[in-house]
């Protein structure tokens, strides 16, 4: 009969263990019924009852443990293993976030490459559809979802050749009708050209994708269309007899009136088309591909609604996730890909693969039927993109294995997917399913069947399997007669010319086997749509044993499917009829074989190893096969198709990803545009009010990077690096201007700047060592040189204290080790650290022999007063040995406290300036300060409290710096490039940098020659009154070229705006001095413009 689920706490932390119960309920006897399932209110298709209601409900009716033979304690149900932290603190309970339900007033807008309908078309123009049951999507929920998708029609693929539609897809003067029909089903359909979505489709999607996703590779092009090859085996010399059968039967196939036919059912009316190597017009097919998912996307933003979450379905729409994010950056969005992922080896062979996989990981989950898959797309961004991953805290207290993109956590997921058993038990128990099941055995009556669909192209074995069925029979005589290997293959016209080779090699093994065994192997080919769901059941239902053996394979639900038409085995009425059924034969490539741990698993590339399976099936004890049936029905009857959706839906939805959309900052253009993690307020440094704080401030610390900040980054080039470490290329030097708007700086007496590099000392002491007053600070701090007047007397000092360095040899030898054994790897070496680089080697290697250097440098330096440290890894990585204590944090600290002895008053402004990790605890130290002394003032004045301390920054204490800084003090942080930071502002390039820096000396030039009316507005003194005479200089006073170009009677500290003209006339004015008194004016809103 008929099931049903109630399914409770699938996910997250719950006061009760996870379970599902499996109920039993009143079977439906008539196939029609079906849309029964599908008009119910789509809030009661699935729910997640309280523990007390599942109990009542359970209790009423028998459960799947009353089945003979079951043990009542069945398996319970965790798709997210608990976690031993989990297990260990339940203190901790009260501070977790709460499980992610899903309700009616969540919104889900599903996208797919075809809506999960058929439509039909009377005679007389009117349109109709039913849901296409084999699609997964087909499923109702209580969510309010909107399927989004294209429909297919004649010609849909717009493929109109000699074997191709008449028509080009549904006519434009009846999508209306279309769309009317379809909204019912809240489905929205998306109109492509059908030459456009073929291109896509058969072009791209089928002829470069699905080769590659499925590891295989062409490097030579394919056969010409009417070249006649055969791959057989070239041991069995097949005779004339055979090739002129195979032949015949190909042409007989091809020129068949059937073959030109289109099913309205399906409409895959599909030509043969190139496939991967064998087109050379890749630009144009990528072309193609981008177009439909710029079309899709435009679908999806005009049915999303806030709040809603987002799901794409397959390969069709890898890069949808990036178009979706630049217009909708809020929307939590979701991919799941139905096929396999190829190892990173594979998937580079592809042009676009950093946009694929860029597209892919803009999305906020990415699912996968196996974790296989998941680790191999792991791999690829691992190796390709340069990104970490691992398991990373959420917010509900556990870890999720995830990506680390930019300062977003992509999760990752991998669950498989099922089937609806009481779909599948209306079908069986359908009187003309159970008919034509009985008159399918009565073909083969007395005979074990051994039943195959499979598409028909080379990833699916089948060649393989009618060479190992023959090997079988070869060996085991008595056999023959007693069983029967009916192949049915399923037209894969899209595979082109790997379709028409895969079907000669079928029929012409096929026909060796029956001359040598007659009736041994009953082959019958069709097309998609006489091998649907409702044609299949009764296929599953006559055969005794499944076959499914590709060499690769995605989702394949026929074994899932097979083992619900067989579940009455388990019954003492089922085993009445004698026969040996409900076992499978599954391909160890095929996904299912993860799930389906009941069935005989086996290599499709050893021939003998399926021979032996087909032995092993036919010798089984009865009580061996109903443990394997019991062991497969376990998980069709427990994870279906809804449970396999909820616990997606409730993933995505659980994502971590904050509303509010100043915390995401997007970078890049075209399809390499993805979203940078910002905390809030981060955002590009605004130059005016810097420079608006230079300008007031009388006491200034300056301090910047070297590389990357004020010249070009020597590092983000690996060749350049290794070049520079070898000391066989020049390090990039500072520009003429950048070296005299330094001198210019320095110059002020009221600025102390500080360059703070990772360079050596004879590196900053070439480049800018010539500088006055320019401060230096080499090998993060390491290394100090003070400013001085005279620059060719510079000398340096250490930051701390001249320690043993009879470690280096040591370390040094057991870096050489590691770079024996590690190519791609090199050892640094600088006066005061070693490094030993590892950003030319394997990504993966080199990370595992990272971590191993470092346990091992840290055991034999033990007693030494170092930091061993291992990082860089957006570099590439390495692994770095210096003396302990010294970072451009510590420097920045030691600074402020040594400034005292540069200038008398306290330090009122600072700005800080980096431009990688290295960088940052200058950052966060300089942040911090500013920040305690804004929530100082802020306290004072009784204002709101600042925001919480971003989770980028790295707290430290900073309270010994109070005494050096002014209670007005104004701190800037900022880091080159658009990235996660503990800096409060970013610049783009290094270019900004120097035009801040540019800005600083102009408005200190300018301060000494003139006055703008902004500056005049800037420098306001309250409550002050001008005498009228003092604006009254002589004529000659104004013409002095000695004198300013103000007039000379104005004090600077005295302001314009406070002169009152309200009593006198408005005139045109006749002199500067009535210029002056009648125009200027005290405006706020002119200081943007100050320089």
């Amino acid at each position: 009969g008929g099931e049903t689920y109630i399914i409770s706490c699938v996910l997250g932390l719950t006061t009760i263990p996870p379970d599902i119960e499996h109920i039993r309920v009143r079977s439906i006897p008539k196939a029609e019924q079906l849309t029964t399932m599908h008009k119910t209110d789509s809030r009661s298709s699935i729910s997640t009852p309280s523990r007390s209601n599942s109990s009542n409900q359970a209790s009423a009716l028998p459960t799947i443990n009353q089945i003979p033979g079951r043990k009542q304690n069945f398996k319970k149900v965790g798709f997210v293993p608990s976690s031993p932290y989990n297990q260990g603190n339940k203190a901790r309970t009260s501070q977790i976030k709460p499980a992610v339900h899903l309700n009616s007033t969540d919104g889900l807008v599903v996208a797919s490459a075809f809506l999960p309908v058929h439509l039909h078309r009377s005679n007389d123009g009117n349109w109709t559809a039913d849901w296409d049951y084999e699609m997964l999507l087909s499923m109702q929920t209580h969510l309010r979802v909107t399927r989004i998708g294209v429909v297919k029609w004649r010609g849909w693929h717009g493929n109109q050749g000699k074997s191709g539609s008449p028509e080009a897809g549904v006519p434009m003067d009846e999508r209306e009708k279309v769309e009317a029909c379809l909204r019912p089903f809240n489905c929205v359909p998306v109109w492509v050209e059908p030459a456009l979505f073929g291109d896509m489709y058969n072009g791209f999607c089928k002829g470069v994708l699905w080769p590659v996703l499925h590891n295989v590779t062409s490097v030579y092009t394919s056969s010409q269309e009417g070249q006649q090859e055969t791959h057989v085996n070239e041991t069995d010399n097949m005779d004339s007899e055979i090739s002129g059968l195979a032949t015949a039967l190909n042409q007989a196939t091809t020129e068949s009136p059937s073959h030109g036919q289109f099913s309205e059912y399906s409409m895959d009316d599909i030509t043969r088309g190139p496939i991967h190597g064998g087109v050379r017009n890749e630009a144009a097919l990528w072309s193609a591909y981008t177009q439909v998912n710029k079309l899709f996307a435009d679908k999806i933003i005009q049915y999303f609604n806030e709040g809603d979450l987002v799901w794409i379905h397959g390969f069709h729409f890898m890069i949808l996730p990036s178009i979706l994010t630049r217009r909708i950056p809020v929307a939590k969005i979701g991919i799941f890909l139905h096929t396999p992922f190829p190892s990173s080896e594979i998937f580079r062979t592809v042009w676009c693969r950093e946009a694929l996989l860029r597209g892919m990981i803009n999305a906020d989950q990415v699912g996968f039927h196996l974790y296989e898959y998941a680790r191999h797309f792991l791999t690829c961004c691992r190796r390709l993109l340069g990104l970490n991953y691992g398991m990373i805290p959420d917010s509900s207290g556990g870890h999720n294995l995830a990506i680390d993109v930019n300062g977003r956590h992509v999760a990752v997921t991998s669950i498989h997917a099922g089937v609806e058993p009481p779909v599948l038990n209306q079908f069986l128990s359908h009187s003309g399913t159970m008919m034509e099941a009985a008159t399918f055995r009565d073909q083969f009556q007395g005979k074990v069947i051994f039943c195959a669909i499979d598409r028909l192209e080379s990833l699916k074995g089948v060649p393989l399997k009618m060479l190992a069925f023959e090997r079988f029979l070869s060996r085991s005589p008595q056999w023959v007669g007693r069983i029967v290997l009916v192949q049915i293959g399923v037209s894969a016209y899209e595979r082109g010319d790997d379709y028409q080779r895969t079907k000669r090699e079928v029929v012409a093994m096929a026909a060796k086997v029956n001359r040598l065994w007659p009736g041994s192997i009953h082959f019958r080919e069709c097309p998609e749509s006489k091998m649907r769901l409702q044609q299949r059941m009764p296929v599953l239902r006559a055969s005794d044993v499944l076959m499914v053996t590709p060499i690769r394979d995605g989702l394949n639900l026929n074994p899932l499917e097979f083992t619900i038409a067989h579940q009455d085995a388990l019954t003492t009425a089922g085993q009445r009829d004698g026969r040996k059924r409900g076992l499978c034969i599954l391909s160890e490539f095929s996904s299912c074989s993860r799930v389906m741990r009941g069935a005989l698993h086996v290599n499709p590339w050893k021939v003998d190893e399926i021979a032996e399976a087909f032995n092993q099936v036919l010798i089984m004890s009865e009580d061996e096969r109903i443990r394997r049936i019991r062991c497969a029905s376990e998980f069709v009857t427990r994870v279906t198709t809804q449970r396999w959706a909820l616990a997606v839906m409730l993933d995505l939805k659980g994502v971590s990803k904050n509303m509010d959309f100043a915390r995401y900052s997007g970078a890049g253009w075209g399809l390499d545009y993805h979203l940078v993690g910002m905390d809030a307020g981060y955002s590009s440094l605004d130059s005016a009010c810097v420079t608006k704080a230079y300008k007031s401030s009388r006491s200034r610390l300056i301090l910047v990077d070297y590389g990357g900040t004020i010249v070009s980054n020597d590092n983000l080039d690996n060749l350049q690096r290794f070049q520079m470490v070898k000391k066989s290329r020049a390090p990039t030097r500072p520009t003429d201007q950048l070296v005299k708007t330094l001198i210019d700086l320095c110059g002020d007496k009221r600025n102390v700047v500080f360059v703070i590099s990772g360079k050596e000392k004879h590196s900053l002491t070439r480049t800018l060592s010539k500088i006055p007053n320019l401060g230096l600070a080499a090998e993060h701090g390491m290394f100090i040189s003070w400013p001085t007047q005279k620059a060719s007397k510079r000398r340096w000092e250490t930051l701390v204290p001249n320690i043993d360095k009879s470690w280096r040899p040591i370390a040094i030898n057991i870096m050489e080790v590691y770079t024996s054994r590690t190519h791609g790897s090199y050892i640094e070496e600088t006066e005061m650290k070693v490094l030993w680089q590892y950003r030319d080697a394997d990504p993966e290697f080199g990370s595992l022999q990272a971590k191993e250097l470092e346990d091992h440098l840290s055991s034999v330096l033990r007693d030494y007063d170092l930091d061993i440290l291992n990082g860089g890894r957006e570099e590439g990585g390495y692994v770095e040995v210096r003396p302990k204590g010294v970072n451009k944090g510590v420097v920045a600290l030691h600074l402020i406290k040594t400034y005292p002895k540069f200038a008398q008053n306290k330090i009122d402004f600072m700005v800080a300036i980096g431009d990688d990790h290295t960088d940052e605890p200058m950052l966060s130290v300089t942040r911090q300060i500013g920040r305690r002394i804004e929530a100082s003032r802020r306290a004072r004045e009784g204002e709101e409290a600042l925001p919480p301390v971003p989770a980028t920054m790295t707290i430290v204490d900073v309270s010994s710096c109070d005494s050096y800084v002014s209670p007005e003090l104004r701190a800037f942080t900022c880091t080159v490039g658009k990235k996660p930071s503990s800096a409060a502002n970013y610049l783009n390039d290094v270019d900004e940098v120097h035009e801040l820096l540019s800005n600083f000396v102009k408005i200190a030039s300018r301060d000494s020659k003139f006055y703008s009316s902004a500056d005049l507005s800037s420098i306001i003194t309250t409550q002050s009154t001008l005498p009228m005479n003092a604006l009254l200089p002589l004529p000659n006073t104004v013409m002095n070229k000695n004198l300013e170009t103000i007039s000379s009677g104005v004090p600077r500290s005295m302001s314009l705006g406070t002169i009152s003209m309200e009593n006198e006339e408005k005139k045109v004015s006749g002199s500067l001095q009535e210029f002056l008194l009648n125009t200027v004016e005290d405006d706020d809103n002119e200081e943007a413009f100050s320089f």
